[in-house]
């Protein structure tokens, strides 16, 4: 075996860490296996000579990838408010996929990833690096061209705005999933009462459809009534006004299946085996307090569910 097959071997070992990585600074599944593959471009030009902490040093070079990425992406937008749902990762009930199971493997789910999307870039990569996967700062520090003290302070400022933005899920599984079934029963029954039932009073609804909204909002995603609008997203407050938009999935809703979502449970739509749309929730005692609705046609043809279809 040569050099460069032994160091391909060795950047394998750390491929899908790394792409975990990648997807958590950038919400999107193709965009991280570019951050991926321009790590190990890099790594092809410098070499490993002189590195002791391979995996370290290759989470850095996705970050400061991922870094850049991110700040290309705001320049580019023509309205600094654009908004987007980040990539869904979606598996069947029982979440068998070793390679799902390992980008999961710290239970980021879907509202967390939601929450990161509006962060600036410098303060994302320093709360995924350290907070999800225990950089320390000395090594964030460089990556930002900042101290140590500063990655700390834009960790810390990110922190404060993800635990008042992402509501954290109750641990119990088999909880989350019977609230989920009893919304996708009341909804194929076009049961407004039950709906607000399984609701809480305050839950937020997001629904992403790409380019712009359909004319009929809400057909098989539940945002019939939106609270605010900007291109194909629609924000969706409260309880009563969900229940209303959920009435109007009761056709679509027949073709729903249970699925995991970032590693809870949330459903797939696909019409004559379609996919219409991924939907993610954010159960929180016993009520739903966030619907994550992804219905972008081209985004779903991206994520290749036909695993989960088939399955």
């Amino acid at each position: 075996m040569d050099d460069d097959e032994f160091l391909a071997l060795r950047f394998e070992e750390h491929r899908t860490h790394l792409r975990a990585v990648a997807h958590r600074m950038l919400g999107s599944l193709s965009e991280a296996d570019d951050a991926v593959q321009e790590a190990w471009l890099r790594l092809g030009r410098a070499g490993a000579g002189g590195v002791d902490n391979l995996g370290g040093w290759l989470t850095t070079v996705v970050g400061r990838v991922c870094l850049d990425m991110l700040r290309s992406r705001r320049s580019r937008r023509e309205d600094p408010l654009d908004v987007r749902l980040p990539d869904p990762i979606v598996g069947g009930p029982e979440g068998t996929d070793p390679e799902q199971q390992a980008l999961l493997a710290d239970s980021v789910g879907l509202a967390l990833l939601v929450v990161l999307e509006t962060l600036p870039p410098a303060e994302r990569l320093a709360f995924v690096l350290h907070d999800l996967f225990a950089v320390p700062f000395d090594e964030i520090a460089p990556v930002l061209d900042r101290s140590p003290a500063a990655a700390r302070q834009l960790a810390s400022r990110a922190r404060r705005r993800v635990r008042g933005a992402a509501p954290r899920p109750e641990a119990d599984l088999s909880r989350q999933r019977e609230v989920v079934d009893a919304f996708l029963a009341a909804a194929r029954n076009g049961d407004f009462e039950a709906l607000v039932a399984v609701l809480d009073p305050d839950v937020v609804l997001r629904a992403d459809h790409g380019g712009t909204a359909p004319a009929q909002a809400g057909a098989g995603t539940g945002t019939g009534t939106g609270t605010g609008t900007a291109g194909g997203f629609r924000l969706v407050r409260g309880a009563a006004a969900v229940a209303r938009g959920a009435v109007t999935f009761s056709q679509a809703a027949r073709f729903a299946r249970p699925v995991l979502v970032n590693g809870a449970p949330g459903l797939l739509t696909a019409p004559q085996g379609e996919p219409f749309s991924v939907m993610g929730f954010t159960v929180r005692n016993g009520l739903i307090v966030g619907i994550d609705v992804l219905a972008d046609p081209e985004r779903l043809r991206r994520l290749d569910l036909s695993t989960v279809l088939d399955g």
